[in-house]
């Protein structure tokens, strides 16, 4: 469901992968005998019931229901704890210009990717509180 690398891509604006990340919410959403019924429909992408055809931006995110809410939030805090700092770390080492220059251009840059990353992560946070 979620392709080879098992992860979601979100952007700024809104989730990039978003047929990927809608099937998964609303399969791990349903009751068992939601769901029974839903795989004995014939053609999954076919069922259009609850689904938006505009892309899944972040203000649709804010819309979910609560229990694809918490899963997303609850999905965020784990992906955030897999770090080995916070958001606040990062940012620090930011505006460190002295500690920020002794580090390699590869570190300079994997720090720019992960404090990116993290803030995505944090405003996601955000919307589906």
């Amino acid at each position: 469901m979620v392709g080879e690398e098992g992860a979601f891509v979100l952007g700024w604006d809104e989730v990039l992968t978003e047929e990927e990340l809608s099937v998964t919410l609303k399969v791990l959403c349903m009751s068992e005998e939601e769901f029974k019924e839903y795989k004995e429909q014939d053609g999954w992408e076919d069922d259009s019931e609850e689904e938006e055809s505009s892309p899944l931006s972040n203000e649709a995110l804010s819309r979910l229901k609560p229990p694809c809410k918490q899963l997303l939030y609850d999905s965020v805090l784990l992906t955030l704890q897999s770090y080995g700092s916070d958001l606040k770390a990062e940012q620090d080492l930011l505006n460190n210009k002295e500690v920020y220059e002794k580090l390699s251009r590869r570190e300079q840059q994997a720090l720019h990717v992960r404090y990116g990353q993290k803030r995505i992560l944090h405003q996601l946070l955000e919307l589906v509180q």
